[in-house]
């Protein structure tokens, strides 16, 4: 069992969840996030004002998957949140040695 991590410009997130949703993954966690990076920060204009943000916006999204379904998430994931620029962002894949469901106290790839 894998957790992926994808950390995906704001813009790209409906692109993404459509790109899941194509191959089955119909369930996952997601989250606003900020972070600083190689992309310069956004800069926002208000009343004629530019203001710093000193951030960059983005989402994060968790998915649990079984081993073998994670090469398909991951290349539908930087398909659809793929601009080509900086800052498009990462998808980190790691191990997931236990995972346990509430309801059903059903364990390993049964709690997915």
């Amino acid at each position: 069992m894998k957790k992926i991590e994808a950390i995906i410009r704001s813009s790209k997130f409906d692109d993404v969840k459509k790109a899941l949703s194509d191959i089955e993954v119909n369930f996952f966690t997601f989250m606003e996030v900020k972070g600083f990076g190689r992309q310069k920060h956004e800069q926002v204009m208000y009343r004629g004002s530019v203001y710093d943000v000193g951030y960059i916006a983005r989402m994060q999204l968790e998915i649990f998957a079984v081993d073998d379904k994670v090469g398909e998430i991951v290349n539908a994931i930087c398909r659809a949140a793929k601009t080509g620029e900086v800052g498009d962002g990462k998808v980190i894949v790691t191990d997931i040695e236990h995972i346990v469901r509430i309801r059903t106290n059903e364990s390993s790839a049964a709690a997915l």
